[in-house]
């Protein structure tokens, strides 16, 4: 069995978001960058030429707008429809976007490798192991100073405590969604120990487009 397949038990999430990009109905949500990804891209442009890392790209509106910054981007996912997705369109536009089918646990990048990691609704699809673990993948391959722009899901979502705990504070919920995958929720305290290789420029919470979505949204340096 490939190190691809023999994923931990508890990080499965992408089985589902393959699912979901394999339809235009699937897609039609997540096509447009978000507002405070795109004004951060904005403000890192200003600085210079910027390596960026797209993780969890899905069908990669973010790493789309990377490229068109004229990052040098990088995109990784698990899901081979979202990646397929990404390339077309990515080639559609003229632009460059390298990817690779990659868990968020192990990412096939030297370390210091980049100047800012995004990673928009990934990296809590998992146990607080797994969280971990990216995490620390997250600040292995930023460059000391790093930028990292993310999410997380706050103890004020709805769905925080709904299902079976499969771990602590990771929720299950049956269903034909994601929500069928393992999920971590966090308060504001416990996000900030998980991230402690990191300087916080911003944290808010913040409810998405359904009632009751609550999501962390941070913006860290890393240390050195």
């Amino acid at each position: 069995m490939s190190d691809l397949q023999n994923l931990e038990k508890t990080d499965t999430a992408h089985l589902a978001w393959d699912k979901r990009w394999k339809t235009e109905e699937g897609r039609a949500d997540w096509l447009k960058p978000e507002e405070d990804v795109a004004r951060l891209i904005a403000s890192l442009g200003q600085a210079g030429p910027v390596k960026a890392l797209d993780l969890g790209c899905g069908v990669g509106r973010h790493a789309l707008a990377f490229a068109r910054a004229g990052f040098e981007t990088h995109a990784v996912d698990m899901s081979e429809a979202g990646l397929a997705e990404l390339e077309k369109s990515a080639g559609s536009e003229g632009l460059a976007v390298r990817t690779q089918l990659a868990p968020m646990t192990d990412l096939p990048f030297a370390d210091n490798s980049f100047d800012h990691v995004l990673s928009f609704n990934v990296i809590y699809h998992g146990d607080p192991a797994i969280v971990a673990k990216a995490i620390a993948e997250i600040a292995r391959v930023l460059k000391p100073g790093g930028v990292y722009q993310g999410t997380m899901l706050s103890k004020r979502n709805g769905n925080f405590g709904v299902g079976t705990e499969v771990a602590p504070d990771t929720y299950v919920r049956e269903g034909d969604d994601d929500k069928n995958h393992p999920h971590f929720y966090c308060d504001a305290g416990e996000l900030v120990a998980l991230f402690k290789g990191f300087e916080l420029r911003s944290l808010e919470d913040k409810l998405h487009s359904k009632p009751g979505s609550w999501h962390w949204h941070m913006v860290a340096e890393r240390l050195a």
